[in-house]
C-alpha cells in the first residue's frame, strides 16, 4: 500500500493487487472483499472495502463499504458497521478525498 499523509490520521491506498479478505456476517455466510483502502482516525482503524471481482478493468469502482476495526475483550479483532453517523460521516469524507472523486457507499 501506498501512503498518502505521513500523520497519525493516514490514509493508505491499495496500488496494485488488493489483498482480499473473507468476512463472515451474522448468519454465518462468508463474503470476500478486496481492501481498496485504511485509514486511521483517532486511535481507530478503518478499511475501505469492495466485492471480490468488482472493480472495473481499470481498477475502478462506483461504491464501498467502510468497516471499523474493534478489539473484543477476548483479544480477537473484528471489522463492524460504523453505528454514529458523524463519526461516519467523517471517515467517508476522508476516503472519498483520498480516493479523489464522487463515491456512491453503502452505510
Amino acid at each position: 500500500m501506498s501512503e498518502n499523509n505521513t500523520n497519525n490520521d493516514e490514509i493508505r491506498i491499495e496500488d496494485g493487487d488488493p489483498e482480499v479478505v473473507t468476512l463472515v456476517d451474522e448468519n454465518d455466510e462468508e463474503h470476500r472483499f478486496e481492501l481498496i483502502g485504511a485509514c486511521n482516525d483517532r486511535g481507530c482503524q478503518y478499511y475501505a472495502l469492495i466485492p471480490e471481482g468488482s472493480a472495473d478493468e481499470d481498477g475502478g469502482f462506483e461504491e464501498y463499504i467502510i468497516l471499523k476495526q474493534i478489539l473484543n475483550a477476548d483479544g480477537t479483532e473484528d471489522m463492524v458497521e460504523i453505528e454514529d453517523d458523524e463519526e461516519f460521516d467523517r471517515i467517508a469524507a476522508k476516503f472519498d478525498e483520498a480516493f479523489d472523486t464522487d463515491i456512491d457507499y453503502d452505510k
